[in-house]
């Protein structure tokens, strides 16, 4: 039912979305679903909150394990697709929805979230600077939102069972980021 709420709210936006057209898609009445959710806010705090824990677990863990700034940004990028794998819905969602969203207080936590992303890629970018690991002369704040939006955008696009797994994704798109699309010399 989540999952059928989540593809909704992802395709029709959550202002469009009716509980009545959750429950047309779930195949139920539309009263059914008030047995399970007294709202399509509390529909789509589930889905969010759900993605959100996970993909959280994934990325306490990169950040703790004491990698080098290349490594974190390789382990980010792939924790992240492994997350749109899983939670591609939720992803968009929560890409068109959380900006809105996060001013109720109910929502306060996609606010929170939001400030926690800025701060681990932020700080791994800072730190590969200051490793010298990444280049000095690009604009942090800048590149961190070319690599986040570049990689959350993909959740538009991406089908889980396609012919890429999650983790070849991450490596292409890493290679491009990392590495650039030109030949070298």
């Amino acid at each position: 039912m989540l999952a059928t709420a989540a593809e909704v709210f992802a395709a029709q936006g959550y202002n469009a979305t009716t509980m009545r057209r959750i429950a047309d898609e779930a195949g139920m009445l539309a009263g059914s679903l008030y047995y399970h959710f007294d709202s399509k806010e509390s529909m789509v705090d589930e889905i969010l909150s759900t993605f959100l824990d996970e993909l959280w677990a994934g990325y306490d863990a990169v950040l703790a394990a004491g990698l080098g700034p290349r490594e974190t940004m390789e382990a980010l990028v792939t924790e992240s697709f492994r997350e749109i794998d899983r939670h591609r819905a939720a992803v968009a969602i929560y890409q068109k929805e959380s900006k809105h969203l996060s001013v109720q207080p109910r929502f306060g936590y996609l606010a929170d979230s939001r400030v926690k992303f800025e701060k681990a890629w932020l700080g791994t970018l800072e730190r590969g600077v200051a490793d010298e690991v990444f280049r000095a002369d690009l604009d942090i704040r800048l590149t961190y939102r070319f690599v986040r939006d570049t990689v959350w955008v993909a959740a538009s696009w991406y089908r889980p069972g396609g012919q890429h797994s999650p983790e070849e994704i991450a490596r292409q798109y890493l290679s491009m980021v990392l590495d650039g699309v030109a030949l070298r010399d």
